[in-house]
């Protein structure tokens, strides 16, 4: 690996100009105000203290600056890791604990060497087993109990649970405790979020102001919610009246900072740091080709391991925890006109000026404010519509996805991520076990070669010609051994079975040994087994093997070379054919 690889910064860096500065500048500026508010919400998510929040958006933006590849992809906290961060460290230790901060330390030290590991192994590909049926259910049923479990911070109310069942049954046993002005706070803030993501904008260019500005002030919103609740609440002595707020927050910059060196903790969170990397590259990598693909850009998949490894680790040594690339701040990073990563280490300046000089007004700030943030957030990734989708058009998906779903909302994000991982391989294994297949026939007057239950076409009765549109291996080879075998028991007239081979593109040694039983039994009854239209790496294959030369048939370059070699009114029929065509 060369060093321009390994930092893609001594590339794109060689032709920065002052237009690009300009450009990272202006949306460094929009994504820190959209961050700050998102950065305090993640950390309350995650079960941290708000400053953790702004500590995880300060050093992994600098880092993937150096690494990464994609031009507008920012890192940063996120809404399903924050999840998945409280779910797997509240098992090991108590909110507002050293050992919990420690633990969430320790998850993303752990994930990002995993994800670095990955990387120099060039092992992105592991991230395929995530099919898009369960991250659609999975981030769908995440989704939902994220929000469920910040209705409490709207309410007022104690409460908690890893899963849906679980924080229905909290919020229900505490709901005689409401406290009325965290309900109005909550649900002034919900309500403003929701209708300045939608309306705020048109309003203002409505107003006269520039698109440009709107969509600023637009992007500004959850800041000016930030202040006019936190001054309110301050104004009002609300905290007095029971609504709940972040506290003291301590200013400055983060410490450099190691993880607990406990092999036992380590044993604990690693298959959660595990499923943590793999669902964080997934999200990283669908956003970052998406944006890449619309400036014609490239993206490096296995450099995206290393830069986001990189980025975790260095968001475990400055005292934060496990990020990965957020969907909404780089669309919005992509749209303010991001033209390098550079744009994500101005806005880690600009999230340090936060962490030293804001955090002291931060003290009266609602944690139903934050609550309500990420509700907004969250439930746009919500996509209940998908099940209905997925069930028309494929009942194996709309059951994987079905069953992320309900596993997830009933058992919580580490079950249902691994129920829907499993399910996905079942699914696969079995579609391959039993691939499609195709008895096909002569089109008339043509070389061409169809299935005989969807086309009008000709056929002979001595010769049963059989594709199948899958690569031969061992979940398959008893599937394709009976096939053929019960083809031939049923029909006596058979005396040539030709495999049609355009869609296999590998046998491997257990389909190879099934072939081989197929030809031995086919020569015991006086059959002969043929190939046609073998692809040039299996006929490599082939030639290493005995199999060519105890064949009982001959291998054919084309299905129509096969039928007028085996068929006699194969000739007749191309001749009339010509002779119609004169």
């Amino acid at each position: 690996m060369t060093i321009s690889k390994l930092f893609p910064i001594l590339t794109w860096g060689r032709d920065y100009s002052r237009q690009t500065l300009e450009n990272d500048l202006l949306a460094a500026v929009i994504v820190t105000i959209m961050l700050i508010p998102q950065s305090l919400a993640y950390a309350l998510l995650a079960g941290l203290p708000a400053q953790v929040g702004l500590y995880a958006s300060i050093a992994p933006l600098v880092i993937y600056a150096l690494f990464g590849t994609s031009r507008a992809l920012a890192v940063g906290p996120v809404a399903v890791a924050s999840l998945m961060t409280a779910a797997a460290v509240g098992e090991l230790a108590a909110q507002g604990t050293p050992e919990y901060l420690g633990a969430a330390i320790a998850l993303a030290f752990l994930s990002g060497l995993m994800l670095v590991a990955m990387g120099a192994l060039r092992l992105g590909f592991l991230a395929n087993f995530l099919s898009h049926p369960v991250i659609s259910g999975f981030v769908t049923a995440s989704g939902l109990i994220i929000a469920a479990s910040q209705l409490r911070h709207i309410l007022g109310v104690p409460g908690g649970g890893h899963n849906l069942v679980e924080l229905a049954g909290s919020i229900w046993a505490n709901i005689g405790a409401i406290n009325l002005p965290t309900v109005v706070i909550g649900v002034f803030a919900t309500a403003f979020l929701f209708w300045s993501r939608k309306a705020l904008k048109p309003l203002l260019v409505a107003r006269g102001a520039r698109p440009r500005l709107a969509d600023l002030l637009t992007k500004a919103a959850p800041v000016a919610l930030v202040a006019a609740t936190t001054l309110a609440t301050w104004a009002l002595g609300l905290a007095g009246a029971g609504v709940a707020i972040v506290g003291e927050i301590p200013s400055g910059l983060p410490r450099p900072t190691l993880p607990p060196l406990d092999l036992a903790l380590w044993m604990q969170i690693s298959t959660p740091a595990l499923l943590i990397s793999i669902v964080g590259y997934v999200e990283t990598i669908s956003v970052a080709q998406t944006l890449a693909a619309k400036r014609r850009q490239r993206i490096d998949p296995d450099q995206e391991l290393i830069a986001l490894g990189a980025a975790n680790i260095g968001a475990a040594a400055s005292g934060g925890f496990p990020v990965t690339g957020g969907f909404s701040r780089s669309v919005v990073n992509f749209e303010a006109g991001a033209q390098t990563p550079a744009a994500g280490a101005f806005t880690a300046v600009g999230i340090a000026a936060a962490a030293v000089f804001l955090t002291p007004l931060l003290h009266y700030l609602p944690k139903a404010t934050l609550a309500a943030t990420i509700i907004v957030a969250v439930l746009s990734l919500v996509d209940l519509g998908a099940l209905a989708r997925s069930f028309r058009y494929s009942r194996g998906d709309f059951a994987a996805m079905l069953a992320t779903i309900l596993v997830t909302l009933g058992t919580g994000v580490e079950s249902g991520i691994l129920a829907g991982v499993g399910l996905s391989i079942f699914l696969h294994l079995y579609r391959s076990s039993r691939p499609h297949f195709a008895v096909v026939g002569q089109v008339p007057g043509t070389e061409h070669f169809r299935n005989v239950n969807r086309h009008e076409v000709v056929v002979s009765p001595t010769i049963y010609s059989i594709r199948f549109d899958e690569s031969l291996f061992f979940a398959n080879a008893r599937f394709i051994e009976d096939r053929i075998n019960a083809a031939v028991a049923a029909n006596p007239a058979i005396r040539h079975v030709v495999l049609v081979c355009p869609a296999v593109n590998f046998i491997d040694l257990s389909a190879l040994e099934s072939l081989e039983a197929v030809n031995a039994r086919l020569k015991e009854a006086g059959i002969k087994l043929h190939l046609s239209e073998v692809k040039g790496p299996v006929m490599d294959r082939l030639q290493r093997s005995h199999f060519l030369q105890e064949l009982g048939g001959q291998v054919f370059l084309t299905q129509y070379d096969a039928i007028c070699a085996l068929d006699e009114g194969c000739a007749r029929r191309a001749f009339a054919a010509r002779r119609g065509g004169v």
